[in-house]
């Protein structure tokens, strides 16, 4: 699948917004990729994992583990490691807390994981998911997404495999350009949400 088609994946699912959005980072964009748009349709988050899986395989080899960062993690990762036949975990935070691996799950030794994120736009979720994994007796051999926003510039501590790369601009919130700051802004993610 090439970076156009996963692009147009997002068009047609009604998933690429444009107006002025406020990012899960605190910083503002112009764009804002609805991932949940996407993953409420299994034949077009099958397609988009599908494509992943062959692009993790073909850059990293065999892959045991999936570990995905939770919430918005969890679907991708789960249908990618699906199609790569591994198996699918994810880290979770307790309120205000780091990322950490529960629920009996592991990275044993001898095993290699990739940290399969949705959207990477600073890299601070997979970098997160890395640090929590720093004990595991495996091997976490790179990360994938299906869309970096970073332009390639967010930062993970690991080779990042996307299906397609966007250089999308983000902005802090008192330094945006005024026809950004002339519209309200919104706030589309869920990190919010988690806020107390």
């Amino acid at each position: 699948m090439k970076a156009d088609d996963v692009l147009e994946e997002f068009r047609s699912a009604g998933a690429l917004l444009q107006g002025h959005f406020i990012l899960s980072s605190g910083l503002r964009s112009p764009t804002f990729l609805q991932k949940m748009t996407i993953f409420s349709d299994p034949v077009r988050t099958e397609r988009l994992c599908r494509a992943l899986a062959e692009a993790i395989t073909a850059r990293f080899g065999r892959v045991d583990i999936v570990v995905s960062p939770a919430i918005g993690g969890i679907v991708p990762g789960y249908e990618t490691a699906r199609h790569l036949g591994a198996k699918a975990i994810f880290v979770e935070r307790d309120p205000g807390g780091p990322f950490t691996l529960r629920r009996g799950f592991s990275i044993p030794v001898g095993t290699r994981a990739v940290i399969v994120e949705d959207i990477v736009t600073t890299g601070l979720s997979a970098r997160e998911c890395l640090a929590s994994l720093q004990d595991e007796a495996g091997e976490v051999v790179g990360a994938a997404c299906l869309i970096d926003r970073s332009g390639g510039r967010g930062e993970i501590g690991l080779p990042l495999v996307s299906l397609a790369a966007l250089d999308i601009p983000t902005y802090p919130a008192d330094a945006l350009p005024p026809e950004l700051a002339a519209i309200p802004a919104t706030k589309p993610g869920s990190r919010a949400a988690m806020k107390p």
